[in-house]
């Protein structure tokens, strides 16, 4: 089973209950096993709109028997059921589910793109990943740490909270 980093991500209807939510449901996959979750981290808007509710953010580690555009559609059926309604680009959300990194897997398609467009650049997904597999080399070849290390941290915050499930 290859390891896949799920990034999550919530800015609106209790953004810290929707994380927790989205990980129950991760959980529920078939043929998924959830392996560790990151802490939660508060971060900025990132992109164009920044007129929004800060976020919260967590990246979890799994192991899956799904094809990645399998995935992608048990993903997207988590934000349905959560009331994800997309209404522009990087704008306020009730849950957001990335797929990050798919082990074994570089795809660049209109539906999926892995590893994720600008996960690189983005402290909210850096930061946990680095927390939760700080030996992890992305298929550039660059290691977790060593971008944990350099990444403008972009006023990320690690949310003090009782334990994801």
């Amino acid at each position: 089973m290859p390891k896949v980093f799920i990034g999550l991500g919530s800015n609106l209807e209790n953004p810290i209950n929707q994380i927790k939510m989205a990980i129950t449901a991760l959980h529920g996959l078939p043929s998924t096993y959830v392996q560790s979750i990151s802490s939660l981290y508060r971060s900025l808007p990132w992109g164009e709109i920044t007129d929004q509710p800060d976020f919260v953010n967590a990246v979890v580690r799994l192991k899956t028997d799904l094809a990645p555009l399998e995935l992608l559609e048990q993903l997207q059926q988590i934000e349905k059921q959560q009331n994800r309604i997309k209404i522009e680009r990087n704008g306020p959300r009730t849950i957001d589910c990335d797929i990050l990194l798919f082990e074994g897997v570089q795809l660049n398609s209109p539906l999926l793109t892995i590893p994720h467009l600008y996960l690189e650049q983005r402290a909210f997904v850096v930061i946990p990943l680095a927390e939760i597999a700080p030996e992890l080399l992305l298929p550039n070849g660059v290691s977790i740490q060593t971008l944990a290390e350099a990444v403008d941290h972009q006023g990320l915050t690690k949310v003090v909270e009782e334990a994801c499930p």
